[in-house]
């Protein structure tokens, strides 16, 4: 590390606490500090969606996937091919149930819906899962910043996060809506940066190298049985049922599609989101690529990182190779991403816990002066990034990549609770007891393959055998409100917009995946 790679790093750091400091003297009340005030545009709203994906997660365990991890390489592709489909989805079936609550969180419709027991168990799984989501993001960027700055690793988690707590409690969510685009910028340009130096050390693009290991430059691979995790049907389908559950039914993301003013805005929001992921994605899909050539062309770099964790390869490699100012650059780009994700996280936490739980346990909270429940507001992201902090350091030298470990969190949850939002608004006569016991009931069935089945059964299935179990169990317990009570309000049909989107989401799909056939073919 020269002079120059710390400036960068001190400045991008210094102007991500300015942002949330200037940012910080516009807000009145939570409303500002959770919602933005409700006058955040589309443009964005999408663009911090997209950015959430983007942490030191992607750059650090995409590559790894790809170019070391056992059963990896290019198949990771076709997880991409779910997002567009589960935008169209989201804007079909979930948008208009929150948007017409007018609240900051998202499990309010639930309430409204079911009853307040409900709301309050999905509010306990929704912190839960994303408290242990932080940690990995966190996680993942002090690899990272250990080894470029030969550094501990529980310093490294430290200093990130204290600096991600300063800007986020100060600024609320509109710091973490506009860093986010700046962090976005900054982390696909240092994957370029990646790109271009592999390239420039490999003499050029290499094609696929037959020595590789079999599989590795596959990119849809529909053979293997319930146990293989990274093929064509779990990934599409599995992936589908995630990313519902993530973008339209988890607090973190969603909440930021209730920061636009109306629903028009935010379905936007979920098209640029949708289009636009997959170019991210492929970009650091492409530095794994790279990297399999340039680990048979460089032996002593393949005998450094052997018998480490696979992602701690990208690190490594930053270090050894990238010249000054570029590594500073880098390095400043996976710590802003992270920031990304890890402000959102830390946001819609604070948020769920004032609105969901504080609130209810103590309704006379509400009296409070303005001032008085934004230092709670903040008081709660304190606590809820010093929760992600232990939960890093409790996830240490796991031996899974960090991309998976992330996934398989999510997984165990996130099938359940898209089941009870999707139930609520298709099955307008199951009530709240049946909706409980289909939320536990997958749940519990997805923790029985965890615990019991994951050698045989993909952790990509939880999404669907959480989903279907928890439908399921809805469905069958629904024998009381027969006579129509508890019935949930028609949203309506979908308008003009909501068509155009959907199709135009369904197309892109269709593209993405003649391309990867395509792409499948080129290099096998």
């Amino acid at each position: 590390m020269t002079l120059l790679d710390w400036l960068i790093i001190a400045a991008t750091i210094v102007l991500v606490l300015c942002v949330g400091f200037r940012l910080s003297r516009r807000q009145r009340d939570e409303v500002d500090y959770f919602l933005g005030g409700r006058r955040i545009r589309s443009w964005p709203v999408g663009l911090s969606l997209l950015a959430n994906q983007v942490s030191a997660i992607s750059l650090v365990g995409a590559p790894a996937f790809i170019a070391v991890k056992a059963g990896g390489g290019l198949r990771w592709l076709q997880y991409e091919l779910a997002v567009p489909l589960a935008m169209a989805a989201i804007i079909v079936f979930l948008l208009p149930l929150y948007r017409g609550s007018g609240s900051i969180s998202i499990y309010h419709y639930l309430e409204e819906r079911f009853g307040p027991r409900l709301r309050l168990l999905v509010t306990l799984v929704f912190l839960l899962s994303r408290a242990l989501g932080s940690g990995v993001i966190l996680l993942a960027t002090a690899y990272v910043t250990a080894v470029c700055l030969d550094i501990s690793l529980l310093w490294a988690l430290a200093a990130i996060a204290l600096v991600t707590l300063a800007y986020t409690t100060m600024g609320g969510i509109t710091a973490d809506i506009y860093t986010d685009i700046l962090q976005l910028a900054i982390l696909w340009a240092s994957a370029l940066v990646c790109i271009i130096i592999l390239v420039r050390l490999l003499g050029g693009v290499p094609g696929p190298l037959v020595a590789s290991g079999p599989g590795r430059y596959s990119v849809i691979v529909t053979a293997g049985s319930a146990g293989s995790t990274f093929s064509f049907w779990p990934m599409l389908l599995g992936g589908f049922f995630l990313y519902i559950s993530y973008y339209g039914c988890d607090q973190s993301q969603a909440q930021r599609l209730l920061t636009t003013a109306d629903q028009g805005q935010a379905r936007q929001a979920l098209l640029i989101n949708g289009m636009l992921r997959f170019p991210i994605v492929a970009t650091y899909c492409f530095i794994g690529y790279l990297l399999i050539p340039f680990l048979a062309a460089q032996p002593s770099f393949a005998a450094q990182i052997a018998g480490l964790p696979p992602d701690y390869i990208m690190p490594h490699f930053f270090r050894r190779f990238l010249p000054a100012g570029f590594l500073g650059f880098v390095i400043a780009g996976v710590f802003a991403a992270s920031l990304s994700s890890l402000d959102s996280a830390l946001n819609s936490l604070s948020a769920v816990s004032w609105n969901d739980v504080l609130l209810k346990l103590r309704p006379g909270l509400t009296g409070l002066r303005q001032n008085k429940k934004l230092l709670v507001s903040r008081l709660l992201t304190i606590f809820w990034g010093t929760t992600a902090f232990l939960a890093a350091l409790a996830m240490v030298d796991s031996g899974e990549t960090v991309i998976e470990i992330v996934n398989k969190i999510g997984s165990a949850f996130y099938g359940p609770i898209a089941a009870v939002f999707m139930i609520g608004t298709l099955a307008p006569r199951v009530r709240e007891n049946a909706a409980i016991a289909g939320l536990l009931s997958g749940f519990c069935a997805n923790v029985y393959l965890w615990a019991f089945q994951s050698a045989t059964v993909s952790w990509l299935w939880w999404n669907v055998v959480g989903f279907v179990f928890a439908a399921a169990v809805c469905l069958a317990l629904d024998r009381a409100g027969r006579d129509g009570a508890n019935q949930v309000k028609a949203h309506g049909s979908c308008s003009v917009q909501d068509r155009r989107a959907v199709r135009l989401l369904v197309a892109w799909f269709a593209a993405l995946l003649l391309l990867l056939l395509a792409l499948n073919q080129v290099l096998n």
